[in-house]
Formats: C-alpha cells, sequence, structure tokens
C-alpha cells in the first residue's frame, strides 16, 4: 500500500494532468519522432499477443503499436487523460485498445501477463521509478520484451541540474530525468536484460511547451531566467535559442525479461 507521501505526488501528477488531456494527445511533440517509427517495427517485428502501455498520457505509444499487437492496454492515472485517449482510438478505428487507471507501482495484473511492456515519456514522473519497473517485470511473461523511451538527463552534473530545475519549474509534479546509465543499471537491478540505448536529440518549441502545461507566468519567467543565466557550454549542450527553444536528450532501451 503507498504511504501518504506517494498518494500525494499520485493525486499532484492527476491534478497536473487531467486537465490537459485533450493538449498531449494533439501535441505535435508527442505525436511523432524516429522513437515511434522505431517503436512501431519493434511492435511488428514481436507480433506480440497482449501489450501493456505503462502511463500512456496522450496515448501515442500505444496508437503507435495497436495496429501490430492482439490487444493493448492504455494504463494511466489520469481518467481524465485515459477518456481522451479512448476516445480517439475510436476515432482512428483501434478497437483492440482498452484503457484502465492505476499506479505504476501497483499494477492491479497477474503475474506473466503480458507479451510486451512499453513507456514513452512517463517515467520521469514515478514517485518510486525502482518499484515501477520491478512491477513491469513481474507482469511480463518470461523471455518477454519490453520498450522503455523518456527524456534522460545528460552526464554533466551541472547541465543535470540546470535541466532538473527547468522541469521542475514548467511542472512541479516532475521527479527526475534519469541518465542512459542510471536506466541500464535500473533496468537490470529490476529483473530486465537491457539492450544498448538509442539516443536521440528533441527539440522542445519554448511557447508550445509552456502552454502545453499552462506553466504560471512566474515560473516560465524564471525558466527563461536560467536560460539566461546559462554558461556557453550549458546554452551549447542544450541548443538554447533566442526565444526559448531548446533541444533535449532522449534515449529508447529495448529490454527482455531476464
Amino acid at each position: 500500500m503507498k504511504d501518504q507521501t506517494a498518494k500525494a505526488h499520485d493525486e499532484h501528477v492527476v491534478q497536473q494532468f487531467g486537465a490537459r488531456a485533450a493538449a498531449y494527445v494533439t501535441s505535435a511533440v508527442h505525436a511523432q519522432g524516429e522513437d515511434l517509427q522505431a517503436l512501431a517495427t519493434f511492435a511488428k517485428d514481436g507480433a506480440f499477443a497482449r501489450a501493456l502501455d505503462l502511463g500512456c498520457g496522450g496515448g501515442h505509444a500505444s496508437f503507435t503499436i495497436a495496429p501490430h499487437v492482439g490487444a493493448v492496454i492504455a494504463y494511466d492515472l489520469s481518467d481524465d487523460m485515459l477518456n481522451a485517449v479512448a476516445g480517439e482510438a475510436a476515432k482512428r478505428g483501434l478497437a483492440n485498445l482498452q484503457t484502465q487507471q492505476g499506479t505504476v507501482e501497483d499494477l492491479p495484473f497477474d503475474d506473466a501477463s503480458f507479451d510486451v511492456v512499453v513507456t514513452r515519456y512517463s517515467a520521469h514522473h514515478w514517485h518510486d521509478w525502482p518499484a515501477a519497473l520491478r512491477e513491469a517485470r513481474r507482469v511480463l511473461k518470461p523471455g518477454g520484451a519490453a520498450m522503455f523511451m523518456d527524456i534522460i538527463a545528460p552526464p554533466s552534473v551541472l547541465c543535470d541540474t540546470h535541466m532538473q530545475a527547468i522541469e521542475l519549474l514548467r511542472d512541479t509534479s516532475h521527479v527526475r530525468d534519469y541518465t542512459a546509465k542510471e536506466w541500464t543499471q535500473a533496468l537490470r537491478d529490476a529483473g530486465f536484460a537491457p539492450g544498448e540505448p538509442v539516443l536521440r536529440r528533441v527539440r522542445l518549441e519554448f511557447a508550445s511547451w509552456i502552454a502545453r502545461m499552462q506553466t504560471p507566468p512566474v515560473y516560465a519567467d524564471a525558466i527563461r531566467q536560467l536560460q539566461k543565466d546559462a554558461s556557453a557550454d550549458m546554452r551549447a549542450h542544450f541548443a538554447i535559442e533566442d526565444d526559448g527553444s531548446f533541444t533535449l536528450d532522449q534515449m529508447s532501451i529495448a529490454a527482455t525479461a531476464a
């Protein structure tokens, strides 16, 4: 059973994202990308019978794999988000996509009940990341496959601190963006056999990034000030532009149930 701190965090995540569900379903950043193209190939090649999308958000990972799997459950904390995903799935004719509400640290599914587990742009909101990864491994069949996709922290401690600061200012439900090295070790600790991380760069247009989360102006201004005060090396790493737009590192890592 979750403690009060974990429950409070989950409630905050729901509060943050519930009212913004439609924005995430229609978000261009979330609806496209090389990682989704690779995910589609991954699902098609795997020919999986039953799939689970953890922290589905706007549903784009679920929409991507649905045509290539027998059935997929889009799983999320927010009922509003799930309702938006269900509506979009119906528009797309994805009859094999179902939604279910719950937390990632305590999945309401039997052991070894899925052939594949995926998650995209969600793990940095999880209150207990290691516990959620253990749950993902528990519900995966022996030899089953998984694909984890998220923004990752840079190896530079200075750049890492800057990144976590702007993420938290933009969205106060943010927990942490992990490094690729941390991801690899955490997956091993959870019982996965991870492959090599595939790294990409994702450009975020500042105005839409802020608008999507309805970030209060005082926090948006603080982000812009941090960007202006950043060192030359930091500005180069994040490719900070005059209007505040910038670029982050993104990772996809495939794994099997060890």
